[in-house]
């Protein structure tokens, strides 16, 4: 077991001292073994006696290994270092005072550490810990000049990492500008030298310890020093955070002519273009270089959102003529474009192919489900269906979604009773799951049997008072299919209080503050839903309460957002059609 903290690697054992405790441990069972057992003719022998005085508890190196292993596997790090720093005084073993350093730094001892500190000097002065220890307690107790000469010591050793233990140092500060002022006294050019990772990770901790303007200095410098992929990368994130995109887009490019089949770069690169809008420039930037399951999934993503069919078009194209072996993952992801390029049938095979041991084996035969019933082809969507219930046994997260998804395609060809009694039937065999009972509930609603929806939503209340989608559903239903506005009024606000950033209730609490007749508070609320969620239905609440407070210009503007969402929607339909005609 190992525990980070402040980047110290904490260790529960090490073999030199487990070896000890281990000794002990094997002694005493040889004892209890001994003991427990008896040879079957006793033998008449005289033996001399020998007495061996007891080793007092203060002095029992392994007992004390074994007590402050066993605190550390308790997590008791506090506990731990007291037993290590106890040990470290009888031990000749460097790697005991090691970890009782470390322990007390992480519990923030100081006095303690400076003792285990003292110790792990005496028997290993030329460690790189030992330095770390000393500074990071030089630190803890003010001493920022003493500090600072350990980090000197530190910055200035020859080997590659030589930064690493100061980076921890100053990390671990609790005064972060203090440890800012620390490192650009440290981070000279003199003592960063010729390695540019060096000045970009400099410049990267000075922007971790909130000085941006040195890693702005430092970033600068390393640029015009070097000027390799790396320096341009993070040149673009700092020019990100000032929020200057064209300046990020333009140095990630100058990044990726120097390096252009680093995947780190191109994924960096798409993730800047998505932020600023250009989807599509995202799928291309990964086009170029080497591809595996995860970029073309990120190629898929971007390109999806883009809705750019030609680059869809592309992505399919290139994975089908790839060689390389196509693991469950590339096969679903194959399905997946095909259906967004409208191959359905292509779809269907490459969903078949997907192996029974992937992960993504079940989600393969839903889609392939919803494939064949789009087709026309109802009987063999329900055998497709029953197929995978076989597969996923009787009581299962699978089981409920198959349910779903057969209610599902049932109501979408307006036969609303039978996904009920689907419904129902999933409900008798999973005794009242809630995803079912709540999808019941909305679709009793749907048609009108609101009394038989409520019964359905407060069971789900019964078992679960603080379900946010069930108070949230039957306060709006109350509210808006009935006149009982301060019962809903109640659910709502219950809701709202456990979920208080959701849209749908945001919206749900401006609908029955209008049914309340508070009109300026039910703008107030839907306005604020439609900035989170601007879909036609919040904006056929938001139109609706804006008409009747005498807002008809800007209702006719909201509405009209709406129909761009979806032009569809019943709601908004309705609403306009009630109001405005």
């Amino acid at each position: 077991m190992q525990i980070d903290l402040f980047g110290l690697r904490v260790k529960s054992s090490t073999p030199r001292w487990r070896a000890m405790a281990g000794t002990a441990l094997a002694a005493a069972l040889l004892v209890l073994s001994a003991c427990a057992s008896s040879p079957k003719r006793p033998r008449v022998v005289e033996v001399q006696r020998q007495s061996v005085a007891p080793v007092p508890r203060e002095k029992d190196l392994p007992l004390m290994l074994i007590g402050a292993e066993y605190a550390l596997q308790k997590n008791d790090l506090a506990a731990a270092a007291q037993g290590y720093v106890d040990a470290a005084g009888l031990s000749p073993d460097p790697a005991i005072a090691e970890q009782a350093t470390r322990l007390a730094l992480a519990v923030k001892q100081w006095p303690l550490a400076k003792t285990a500190l003292q110790r792990w000097q005496a028997l290993d002065p030329k460690a790189v810990g030992v330095r770390q220890a000393s500074a990071w307690i030089a630190l803890a107790e003010g001493e920022v000049e003493r500090a600072y000469a350990e980090l000197v010591a530190l910055a200035e050793r020859p080997d590659k990492g030589r930064w690493r233990p100061v980076a921890q140092v100053l990390l671990g500060a609790a005064d972060k500008s203090q440890a800012s002022n620390l490192l650009a006294r440290l981070a000279t050019p003199e003592r960063l030298g010729d390695q540019d990772l060096d000045w970009v990770a400099m410049s990267q901790l000075a922007f971790k310890l909130d000085d941006k303007a040195l890693a702005e200095r430092l970033s600068a410098e390393t640029l015009r020093r070097f000027k390799t992929a790396d320096d341009y990368a993070w040149s673009a994130q700092l020019a990100l955070d000032r929020g200057e995109k064209e300046a990020a887009r333009a140095r990630y490019a100058e990044a990726l002519k120097r390096d252009p089949e680093s995947l780190r770069l191109r994924t960096g690169y798409a993730a800047l273009l998505a932020e600023a809008g250009d989807n599509a420039g995202a799928a291309r930037a990964l086009d170029a270089g080497k591809q595996t399951d995860v970029v073309y999934g990120a190629r898929a993503a971007y390109a999806a959102r883009a809705d750019d069919k030609p680059l869809l078009g592309k992505l399919y194209s290139d994975m089908q003529s790839d060689s390389s072996p196509r693991s469950g993952k590339r096969l679903y992801l194959l399905g997946q474009v095909a259906e967004l390029i409208g191959k359905d049938k292509q779809a269907a095979d490459w969903y078949r192919q997907v192996p029974e041991d992937d992960e993504r084996w079940f989600d393969a035969g839903i889609r392939t489900v919803v494939l064949i019933d789009k087709q026309g082809d109802a009987e063999a969507a329900l055998r497709k269906i029953n197929e995978l219930r076989l597969a996923v046994g009787t009581d299962s997260r699978e089981t409920v979604d198959l349910y779903l998804l057969e209610a599902d395609l049932l109501s979408r060809k307006a036969k609303k009773r039978e996904a009920i009694a689907v419904y129902t039937r999933g409900l008798e065999q999973l005794h009242d799951e809630p995803r079912l009972l709540y999808a019941r509930a909305m679709l009793y609603i749907e048609i009108d049997d609101i009394d038989a929806g409520e019964r359905d939503l407060r069971a789900l209340l019964a078992t679960d008072p603080d379900s946010a989608d069930a108070l949230n559903a039957l306060g709006y239903t109350l509210a808006d299919r009935t006149d009982r506005y301060a019962e809903a009024n109640a659910l709502i606000e219950k809701a709202i209080k456990i979920k208080p950033d959701e849209p749908a209730i945001i919206d749900s609490y401006g609908w029955v503050q209008y049914r309340l007749g508070n009109l300026d508070e039910a703008v107030r609320l839907l306005r604020k839903a439609f900035e989170k969620q601007p879909d036609s239905e919040v904006a056929a609440h938001l139109g609706e309460v804006l008409w009747v407070r005498g807002d008809r210009e800007e209702a006719r503007q909201v509405w009209e957002q709406g129909r761009k969402k979806d032009a569809e929607n019943k709601v908004l339909i309705e609403t306009m059609k009630r109001l405005a005609s």
